[in-house]
């Protein structure tokens, strides 16, 4: 279960939708000045170079963050997400991509906290060795816990105001099974949190009837829920020129929202016809956008 490492696919077109929504949820939710609690079961490493090699090796943020660093006019949503991303490097062009931990810590106020979980045996260490480095200890806590069940204990938080972010690797197919059950346990114990979920559009049953499954869960309780997906390519397998058959890799992914922000729906609406156009890698590219 532990085979999957971030590094290989940050700054990729999954990590452009996951970020971009998750920067949008902030500010907006930054703009009362009461407390906000960020909540983050898979916080991964935190930070991570695009010059390395596990980004070299699957080049994946070329066809991601890099397509939007070499566009000059973006919508606000995608403008305010890559100059997020540049905040984090210098002069010399995309270097280091900060994870949803650095990305979460740079927006928040110091009546804001950070809640981190991390139980991989490689990412937990860098992880913690990167949040040493913000000196934020009051505001920041690295918990090794398994983040589905570790929020238990975090919900419903003090002031009663949070956001929190689910996006596992999927490795195992009881992951699917697993975001849905932490939903219905979390509006449960603190309903009118603000909850986002990523996932990957991939051809497996599990994946489609995940956002199905999230719907239905979330109207059932009477929440409103926003689902958007983006993909940039087809599923199915290439042939290469040997004959033999290439993966096509993740053609998509989509982000579960429930109790969304208001202005979200409306600013998406904007943005993800651009990210569609942006980073399409064939004529499969597409978007879609939800609400319920």
């Amino acid at each position: 279960m532990f085979s999957y490492r971030h590094a290989f696919h940050a700054g990729n077109h999954g990590d452009v939708l996951k970020h971009t929504v998750l920067i949008a949820c902030l500010r907006h939710l930054t703009q009362k000045d009461t407390g906000l609690t960020v909540i983050d079961t898979h916080a991964g490493a935190g930070l991570y170079r695009l010059d390395g090699d596990y980004a070299r090796t699957s080049g994946e943020a070329a066809e991601g963050i890099q397509r939007l660093a070499g566009t000059s006019a973006l919508t606000p949503m995608l403008q305010d997400y890559l100059d997020l991303v540049r905040s984090f490097n210098g002069k010399g062009g995309l270097r280091i991509y900060p994870g949803s931990p650095f990305i979460t810590q740079r927006l928040l106020r110091p009546q804001d906290r950070l809640r981190l979980f991390e139980i991989h045996p490689s990412d937990l260490p860098t992880l913690v060795r990167n949040v040493t480095q913000l000196e934020a200890d009051k505001q920041i806590a690295v918990l090794s816990e398994d983040g589905f069940e570790g929020i238990k204990k975090l919900l419903p938080p003090q002031p009663r105001r949070a956001l929190l972010l689910c996006d596992p690797s999927y490795e195992l197919k009881s992951d699917y099974v697993r975001v849905h059950a932490m939903l219905q346990e979390a509006l449960k114990r603190f309903a009118t949190g603000c909850y986002a979920i990523w996932y990957p559009v991939i051809a497996r049953p599990e994946a489609h009837e995940l956002p199905r499954r999230l719907k239905a869960l979330t109207t059932r309780a009477g929440k409103p829920w926003l689902h958007a997906t983006l993909t940039v390519k087809s599923a199915r397998t290439r042939k290469r020129e040997d004959g033999s058959e290439q993966r096509a890799g993740l053609p998509g992914s989509g982000m579960f929202l429930v109790n969304p922000p208001y202005l979200l729906q409306a600013q998406l609406q904007e943005a993800l016809p651009q990210m569609a156009q942006l980073l399409a890698q064939d004529d499969h590219a597409g978007h879609t956008l939800e609400v319920g």
